[in-house]
């Protein structure tokens, strides 16, 4: 029997790889703990046309996951749920059309995040699974689109930023051949340095950190393939990856075919054509940061997204 404080939240996350829904009880002051979590794979970053939108078959996939997801949160009891979409639908040319659907066909109502949100709720979740005496946190997410970064003190960052730099979206766009090329990865690090330079003012503005912090599947793949627990070992089990472990990551996986890589412990199938995009940016980002190692937080925007509601329904 559930606790009366608590109430069940289901939060459905619209994201470049996938639509995951997750269901956790939870209150204000307490930790949220989660009960189910379904994953529909639908890669929608795949499925933008020419023109930038999110095609018909790209835009009926979602509504069908929606759908499911939505049926499922009712079937199991939640008070409330939660969508949001990140950068798939936010960067498609047709993505309020896409909006509009699902709140018409599914009668879900689904909030497009933006890059800076994305960045503060990520951060929000990290300081609150850390604590105060983590001090300065700069934090790290890779995402399919985009790639957040948030540094601060306090639980709202001082800097919030989301870069073009989505493992994902550089496979699509400057990636060929499996394993890929050469020339290609060697281009790909010089477009990834030159972007992350014209964002490394503002960030190294805010100050030193204390604590440097990466969320995302990509990270916990490739801490994995660097030698940290696997995911048995539970939550609770600290993490980390250092830049000389990834560097070595990174060269092993430039030299492997995707079927190979997905083959490996902690390598999702559906994201390990991405995998080495993915290890190419966050070695630029801990290069650039002046990141010798990153410890991993199991907690990341879905969380953040909980917090915040619990926040605003305790008034705060």
């Amino acid at each position: 029997m559930r606790d009366d404080r608590r109430m069940r939240l289901g939060v459905l996350d619209i994201g470049s790889n996938t639509v995951h829904l997750l269901v956790v009880d939870a209150h204000r002051g307490a930790h949220p703990t989660p009960t189910h979590s379904e994953k529909y794979i639908l890669r929608l970053a795949e499925h933008i046309t020419g023109r930038g939108a999110l095609s018909k078959q790209g835009s009926t996939a979602l509504v069908s996951a929606v759908s499911k997801a939505r049926a499922q949160a009712k079937r199991l009891g939640c008070d409330d749920l939660l969508a949001f979409a990140t950068s798939a639908v936010r960067d498609a040319t047709n993505g309020a059309d896409v909006i509009e659907r699902l709140r018409e066909e599914t009668g879900v109502d689904v909030d497009v995040l933006t890059g800076p949100d994305e960045a503060r709720l990520t951060f929000l979740a990290v300081r609150r699974w850390f604590g105060w005496s983590a001090g300065r946190l700069l934090v790290f997410d890779i995402g399919g689109g985009s790639l957040e970064v948030a540094s601060g003190r306090d639980e709202d960052p001082d800097v919030a930023i989301s870069l073009p730099l989505g493992a994902g979206r550089l496979t699509r766009e400057r990636l060929r051949g499996d394993p890929p090329d050469r020339g290609g990865l060697i281009a790909l690090r010089e477009h990834v340095d030159a972007v992350l330079a014209n964002a490394l003012p503002e960030v190294a503005g805010a100050g030193a950190p204390d604590r440097a912090v990466a969320t995302s599947k990509t990270f916990r793949s490739l801490a994995r393939l660097a030698g940290a627990a696997p995911s048995r070992t539970g939550m609770l089990t600290p993490r980390s990856l250092a830049a000389e472990g990834l560097r070595q990551v990174t060269a092993f996986i430039s030299r492997i075919s995707a079927r190979d890589l997905a083959e490996l412990e902690g390598v999702s199938p559906g994201r390990s054509h991405q995998l080495l995009a993915g290890a190419v940016v966050a070695g630029a980002a801990m290069s650039a940061f002046g990141v010798e190692t990153v410890d991993l937080c199991p907690w990341a925007l879905r969380e953040g997204v909980i917090l915040r509601r619990l926040d605003w329904l305790d008034g705060a």
